[in-house]
């Protein structure tokens, strides 16, 4: 799950900032050393030094999203839950968003801010019932495929010549795939649903007929040729239960994510901010005047999700 704002490490840090502003306690120890005692308003005032600007932006934006774009604390707690499902539980969930740098508490912070901007940008998007149906026919079943990940089209067309020869599929994953995990899986992905994979690979891979190679399929890793081996129906819940989530991601799917900073920045002049700390009255200077831009890799923060264990390229 993408983040296009403000930073998750922040997140981490915020509760700490905001408790320790209580002027009433601004005296009290949280820390003593042989060196000294650390108070709550110096604590603050490092904070404040250091993280006070970005921490002040994530705060006032989440106040105003959540004003406008509700998120629910039980759509929050229903996430987290799953994802400890997912992991095996909450020991093995823990260890892995710790390895982020995340608190359960603090990721359910990063979950929240996120869904919140999901909303702000998905807002205007406007779904069919007839699409949400065609998803909701795609999520009752699962496909078994492999695939050949290369740099260009003109080599995946020549892979797919090769395999219309006879070429074994195995063998020429090994020999032309870019992805590291063909060396020993020869491409294969196993099963996988709806939401697992690229977008436009999935797309490919869910209206392709078994045993038939695909035409070379562009997506944000390069380009692939597809073979799906097998499909299966799985059980999913009534489509009225399903409707809202699946309308939502349609919508991200649909959804420009360059358009976030614009969007947010319209709602933030609306909003007509007033900050009285002197030092931070600059906190949201940089925010309105950044141009829209696209998220560059690994500034972006991305919730743990599980993955098809034989392959990350072609998600």
């Amino acid at each position: 799950m993408k983040k296009w704002i403000a930073t998750a490490s922040l997140v981490a840090g915020v509760a700490g900032l905001v408790a320790c502003s209580d002027d009433n306690a601004g005296g009290d120890v949280i820390a003593t050393t042989s060196a000294g005692d650390i108070t709550k308003e110096e604590f603050y005032k490092e904070m404040k030094s250091t993280v006070g600007e970005q921490a002040l932006q994530m705060m006032i934006l989440e106040d105003i999203l959540q004003e406008k774009y509700p998120v629910e604390d039980e759509e929050i707690q229903a996430d987290i839950e799953a994802m400890k499902e997912q992991y095996g539980g909450e020991e093995q969930f823990n260890a892995v968003i710790a390895q982020q740098g995340h608190t359960e508490e603090s990721f359910s912070e990063m979950l929240r801010l996120n869904k919140l901007q999901e909303n702000a940008l998905v807002a205007d998007i406007e779904v069919t019932d007839e699409e949400i149906e065609k998803k909701y026919d795609q999520m009752k079943k699962e496909v078994n495929a492999r695939h050949i990940l290369v740099e260009d089209e003109e080599t995946a067309l020549e892979v797919k010549k090769l395999l219309e020869e006879g070429g074994d599929f195995t063998e020429l994953a090994k020999e032309y795939s870019t992805e590291p995990a063909a060396q020993e899986s020869g491409g294969e992905l196993g099963f996988f649903g709806p939401g697992q994979m690229d977008p436009a690979f999935e797309e490919a891979a869910f209206n392709l007929e078994p045993n038939v190679i695909s035409d070379p399929v562009q997506s944000s890793f390069g380009f692939h040729i597809i073979e799906v081996t097998e499909t299966k129906e799985v059980e999913v819940a009534d489509l009225e239960e399903m409707r809202d989530d699946i309308a939502h991601d349609i919508k991200m799917s649909k959804a420009d994510q360059t358009q976030i900073t614009p969007i947010v920045q319209g709602i933030l002049r609306d909003a007509e901010i007033d900050i009285k700390d002197e030092e931070l009255s600059s906190s949201f200077d940089s925010l309105l005047e950044a141009p829209a831009q696209t998220p560059e890799p690994g500034t972006t923060e991305e919730a743990p999700e599980e993955e098809p264990a034989e392959d990350t390229d072609a998600e």
